[in-house]
């Protein structure tokens, strides 16, 4: 396999990581418990859809929003490092990091009854759940990456498309899924997508502030 390949299929692991579609599995069942099976069945594909269009915009045009703003790609690379960092840390303990949603918003969640199927699988099942700003920065970042190579970009995209059908997939499955790991083992799923998104976030903090500050790099 090719150098190139190996980025992709780690680009590929990575986003699952970020994006837990198991850690989404509870939130689905609870939030969909009071809703028609016909509702039901169709929240996954509307959340994997918007998953697919949020992380392919992120993909082809977060750099050239970047610069619009002035931001280097090695500034995003270090501070989108320390945001999966956070991220991760909140999923070893096996927690909904608040990066994602906070405590206020969950409880509006839980008293606003959502009325319509669409807003139940954008928010807060595609954001900020999966498609959230750690699994966001770190398709801009991806996509600034492969752009110097030959259909990079679009390569990324498939890996994009992959992870979403994965999504839907997972979430499709909810509730077999849920009853057959458990509590128990939901969290152990959360904890091992944790500790690989801690060597991910390190990993893009070190490569951020050595473009940054080369004389970090020796």
């Amino acid at each position: 396999m090719a150098l190139q390949d190996m980025e992709f299929v780690k680009t590929f692991i990575g986003m699952l990581a970020l994006m837990n579609p198991l850690g989404a599995v509870p939130i689905l069942i609870s939030i969909s418990a009071d809703k028609p099976g016909v509702v039901r069945k169709r929240i996954p594909k509307v959340t994997a859809t918007a998953i697919l269009i949020i992380l392919l915009i992120s993909v082809w045009a977060g750099e050239a929003i970047l610069k619009l703003f002035g931001i280097s790609i090695e500034a995003f690379q270090a501070g989108g490092g320390i945001l999966i960092l956070l991220m991760s840390i909140h999923m070893l303990q096996a927690k909904i990091s608040p990066m994602k949603q906070t405590k206020a918003e969950s409880e509006e969640l839980s008293e606003v009854q959502i009325k319509s199927m669409l807003s139940v699988a954008i928010v807060p099942l595609a954001i900020p759940l999966m498609a959230g700003p750690g699994t966001i920065s770190f398709s801009i970042i991806e996509g600034a990456q492969v752009a110097g190579i030959p259909g990079g970009r679009l390569i990324l995209s498939g890996v994009v498309f992959v992870v979403a059908l994965i999504a839907w997939g997972i979430l499709t499955m909810a509730e077999p899924i849920g009853k057959k790991l458990g509590e128990t083992g939901l969290n152990i799923a959360t904890r091992l997508m944790g500790m690989l998104l801690a060597a991910i976030g390190v990993q893009m903090i070190a490569h951020g502030l050595a473009k940054l500050l080369p004389g970090l790099a020796g």
